[in-house]
């Protein structure tokens, strides 16, 4: 499985220099506030990772602390399964993978991650009635087809997978405390509404004052910003019976109930696509206080940027329908190069998706990936090259790893951190220029070394595993690799048809014989590989089998020679 890769020693390194930053730091942390649109932020007391992250809620870069030294605890808003997921998805998801996987890989981070699918949902009724099945057959559907997606996209499933009708008697519980706490009513329809004149100036974390918009409501509101908590059952949809009736939970009281459930009254870090941020965040934060009677629930919300479809202004969502589903999207280019698509921007940026942009990552991931080859070729002696400046290589390799722990502790800047390696790469390249002949000239295999181990290394931690793309790029290739071993065989018993023609031949019997036994080698040495060739006197025929054990000399009766 792609889960669960050792940490290697990159990140043993950097977790030792972060310790020792974080000693130094401490000293001067405090539990300091930053004015929030009339709002206090407070700077959490407990374990510097030696992280700066730019938190939503102060609009700005903060020191990322955790509660629990080296354990983040990480909750996300999942899907709503009524429908494909997509690349806009896609795009959130797998950046917040490789933020995990930073924290995780390089900064010794243990993170504890949950995510909520909703199940239950407007949107997942509506096709239910449109499929004429239950809502219950469309949500593990398309729950089903999400995970599948996100094993695709190499994204490392969360610590617990959560559905929102699995925990309905918790919700339940959870709007029976807001409403105990003076934050919640109940109108005689059956409905829950959380009162937002209850928290005073509280509400409002991610837009100013001035920003907020009321929208109307029914009658039974007592302030139009008012959202529900519990929505009466309506003909012919799912309920739950409730203290208020029959009905079923509000959107944004599952998330708070869930989370809440799982991490208690603190929560380290939520993360999102900045569409959340405003109502669904901002609701969140208003009820999980409300319940929990404090002053500060999550201390650090993350959110991505949307994905665009080249030149358009518009997010990629199934309501305009202008998106491409995973599924269609490997189609074309492989899990790889999306995240190098990824990586190339910072995660809390705006990102075009096209085919140019996807070229760009492909051709990325291909020069690394020659260069890797050729300093492979080089360290084998098979690539002859000028002397090597080799103080300057491991002087660039030692700048280049210092500029990616830099940039990955400065809010996750895989842009740079990428720019770093690829810099390497380039004067690695500078240095493999083949010459005809090198005289004997003294070799520098050690520094080529290192830094192909340290270039696996860092896309390991991002979640692009080349050696594993390899062996599925062999895989999925079955078509053009028997097309490879037609041509092969075919040259094969071109070459022994004529040394066989000219055999009583004196003349040309020193060059017969190793015609022969090359034909014989070539035989012999691709069986282990899987392919089996069988010589039917003047030709030959060859078939895919599973690979075996290679064995010493060959077949006597399949013998090219006799």
């Amino acid at each position: 499985m792609l889960w669960g890769h050792s940490l290697r020693t990159v990140s043993g390194k950097a977790i030792v220099l972060c310790r020792i930053f974080n000693r130094a730091r401490s000293v001067r942390h405090s539990s300091s506030c930053c004015g929030v649109s009339g709002k206090k932020w407070v700077r959490p007391i407990g374990f510097d990772t030696g992280v700066e992250a730019f938190n939503s809620l102060t609009k700005q870069k903060e020191p990322l602390i955790l509660a629990r030294e080296g354990v983040a605890t990480w909750y996300s808003c999942g899907p709503t399964v009524y429908d494909h997921a997509h690349l806009g998805h896609a795009c959130s998801y797998v950046r917040f993978d490789i933020l995990q996987r930073v924290l995780s890989r390089l900064f010794g981070i243990t993170v504890i991650h949950a995510m909520v699918i909703t199940d239950i949902d407007d949107k997942i009724i509506k096709r239910s009635w449109e499929e004429n099945v239950s809502p219950t057959v469309i949500a593990r559907m398309y729950e089903e087809e999400f995970k599948r997606d996100m094993l695709s996209l190499k994204v490392i499933p969360p610590a617990v997978y959560l559905r929102v009708t699995e925990n309905v008697h918790h919700i339940i519980a959870f709007i029976e405390g807001i409403i105990k706490n003076g934050h919640a009513y109940a109108t005689k329809e059956g409905d829950v509404y959380f009162d937002i004149q209850s928290i005073g100036d509280r509400y409002g974390k991610f837009v100013k004052a001035a920003d907020l918009q009321e929208e109307s409501g029914t009658s039974y509101k007592r302030d139009s910003r008012d959202f529900a908590l519990w929505k009466h059952s309506k003909p012919q949809e799912p309920f739950w019976d409730s203290p208020w009736g029959r009905g079923r939970p509000g959107w944004h009281i599952e998330c708070s109930t869930i989370a809440s459930c799982l991490f208690g009254s603190q929560l380290d870090i939520h993360s999102g696509g900045i569409d959340l941020a405003f109502p669904h965040h901002e609701n969140e934060i208003a009820q999980s206080e409300a319940f929990h009677q404090c002053d500060q629930w999550a201390h650090y919300f993350f959110h991505s940027g949307h994905l665009h479809l080249k030149g358009s202004a518009e997010k990629m969502s199934k309501s305009l329908k202008n998106y491409i589903t995973i599924k269609d999207f490997l189609q074309t280019y492989t899990a790889n190069e999306f995240r190098m698509f990824c990586l190339l921007t910072k995660y809390r940026s705006a990102i075009d998706y096209s085919d140019r942009s996807m070229v760009a990552a492909r051709t990325s991931l291909g020069t690394i990936n020659t260069f890797i080859h050729d300093a492979q070729a080089y360290m084998k002696g098979q690539l002859k090259c000028s002397p090597v400046q080799e103080a300057v290589l491991w002087d660039r390799l030692a700048e280049t790893k210092s500029s990616v722990l830099k940039s990955l502790a400065d809010d996750f800047d895989t842009h740079t951190a990428i720019s770093a390696v690829m810099n390497l790469v380039y004067h690695g390249n500078c240095q493999l220029q083949p010459v005809s002949s090198c005289d004997g000239a003294a070799r520098s295999p050690a520094v080529f070394g290192a830094m192909v181990s340290y270039i696996r290394d860092v896309l390991d931690i991002f979640g692009i595993d080349l050696l594993h793309s390899k062996q599925e790029n062999v895989q999925s290739s079955d078509e053009n690799l028997q097309g490879i071993v037609e041509q092969l065989t075919h040259f094969r018993s071109e070459v022994r048809s004529l040394a066989l023609a000219h055999r009583k031949d004196a003349a040309t019997a020193s060059l017969r014989t190793p015609l022969l036994k090359a034909c014989d080698t070539l035989r012999n040495d691709l069986a282990p590989l899987g392919v089996t060739i069988k010589d039917r006197g003047a030709t030959s025929t060859w078939e895919m089998t599973e690979r075996k054990q290679s064995r010493s000399g060959h077949d006597e009766s399949q013998d090219t020679s006799s």
